[in-house]
């Protein structure tokens, strides 16, 4: 049986990683999947303002959100 433990760390070398935290003992053997960050350091503002406009009115989103809200019981 295998369960998921997540762990941060920082790759020192080729093929050495250095993690924050110790794994449990119990850990002898694991699988390692490499979620890189994003080098450039951008911003979440300036990929949203990179997006296309949207075509919806103001009126047409404060519906929708009314809608919702009066199905709320």
């Amino acid at each position: 049986m295998s369960r998921t433990v997540i762990v941060k760390g920082r790759v020192t070398g080729p093929s050495t990683v250095e993690l924050d935290e110790p794994l449990p003992e119990q850990a002898h053997e694991v699988e390692v999947v490499a979620r890189v960050a994003d080098q450039a350091g951008g911003k979440l503002s300036d990929y949203i303002r990179s997006l296309p406009p949207g075509t919806r009115s103001k009126e047409d989103i404060d519906q929708q959100i009314r809608d919702e809200r009066d199905s709320w019981s």
